[in-house]
């Protein structure tokens, strides 16, 4: 059952649910559902993984683990877990920073850089069947609005 369709029929019950906890059930449904599809689009990766890669690529200098996890939101054990994944594949490059050999740093390999390419498309077309219709002013509401809330998040 797709949310829509729970909100609209009488299969589930929402009174009662106030709208942060709504909110935030929505949202890890929403996560839920869009990685079952990113992940049956990528094939060779998973949707964690291309992410770690979006994450890697907006970088300005080749991250560190720590720097990764923190920008990824996710535990340094899960954020390595992935990294490996895609080492292993031949997506990144683990290395130990020349400065501080405790560090370990991450870059895109060349043939990460040709699947983005030959992916660019398809993910494109995603993307924008995704936000048809939402305009750009609701966009940076609900930007503003998840930025704010994990502010207070890190105030716990």
């Amino acid at each position: 059952m797709k949310i829509y369709e729970a909100i609209e029929n009488d299969k589930v019950d929402f009174t009662g649910i106030t709208s942060p906890y709504f909110l935030l059930g929505l949202l890890s449904a929403f996560e839920n559902r869009f990685q079952a599809i990113a992940d049956s689009v990528m094939k060779e990766i998973s949707w964690k993984q291309f992410f770690a890669i979006v994450c890697i690529n907006m970088c300005k200098e080749n991250p560190t683990v720590k720097e990764l996890s923190e920008i990824m939101g996710s535990s340094h054990q899960n954020v390595k877990q992935i990294l490996l994944k895609l080492e292993k594949k031949g997506f990144v490059t683990i290395f130990p920073d020349k400065n501080d050999k405790r560090k370990q740093r991450i870059e895109l390999t060349e043939y990460c850089l040709e699947f983005c390419s030959r992916n660019n498309e398809i993910t494109s077309a995603i993307m924008n069947q995704m936000f048809n219709g939402i305009s750009e002013k609701q966009l940076q509401t609900t930007i503003q609005t998840i930025i704010a809330i994990e502010k207070n998040l890190k105030e716990i």
